[in-house]
């Protein structure tokens, strides 16, 4: 792998929405790269399109205009079911209200993502242990959401998104409901993800204490760059 080896490569980049008669511009002529193995730290005040930015980013969304390639393929050309594909294989996302399935215990809640793919049951079993061990739940497997606490829900939550060995983890204020302990062990584990794994993180946050923890910071302002990324 190349020092600087291109991710994600944003060009010309709009999101535009409908709200009655009016058009919202949410995202306008965005130009991005992001580099594999970065932490990226999304910043910019409410409605300025970050969480839109990396929807768009993981497929969740598409863009009314402009390119995304990610690892060399233009997923903004995929159809609903290949996007779909590439998504379940190639992001995981850690959401802020962690989206736990309370009926589950742990490692089923771990475990959701590899339903989707051809692993067998023995090998699902193995990711998930696997998953569990590296942000430290392993004797937490059983215990369901609600005999956890916040920030070992999310941390479930981090097992869940990182199963599936992804090309990208998109966060999106990934210790929003936190208190300040839970918060930082949460982070302490991203960037262990980052610099241990090599991950590729993205991170929306509104906290200038967990932009910090990423190795650039990137300002949006009413759907454009503010500014080029920054060194952390």
């Amino acid at each position: 792998m190349s020092k600087n080896e291109t991710l994600v490569r944003i060009c010309g980049l709009a999101k535009d929405y409908r709200r009655a008669a009016e058009t919202v511009h949410v995202l306008q002529a965005l130009d991005l790269t992001i580099e594999r193995g970065d932490f990226l730290a999304l910043m910019g005040p409410s409605g300025s399109g970050k969480s839109t930015l990396l929807n768009l980013i993981g497929g969740l969304d598409r863009p009314s205009t402009g390119e995304i390639d990610v690892d060399g393929l233009r997923i903004d050309n995929l159809g609903d079911g290949a996007l779909a594909r590439w998504r379940a294989t190639h992001v995981g996302f850690i959401f802020q209200m962690y989206n736990l399935l309370p009926a589950l215990s742990a490692e089923r809640n771990v475990e959701l993502p590899l339903l989707l793919t051809r692993l067998p049951a023995s090998a699902r079993r193995q990711r998930t242990a696997a998953a569990l061990a590296l942000v430290g739940l392993t004797d937490r497997a059983k215990h369901k959401p609600r005999e956890l606490s916040g920030g070992q829900e999310q941390r479930v939550g981090i097992a869940r998104a990182i199963v599936s060995d992804p090309t990208l983890l998109l966060c999106d204020e990934p210790t929003g409901d936190l208190d300040r302990k839970a918060g930082d062990e949460v982070l302490d584990l991203l960037q262990a993800l980052n610099e241990r794994q090599h991950k590729t993180i993205i991170m929306v946050t509104h906290d200038p204490r967990a932009a910090a923890r990423a190795k650039h910071i990137l300002h949006l302002t009413k759907g454009r760059l503010a500014s080029a990324p920054e060194a952390a």
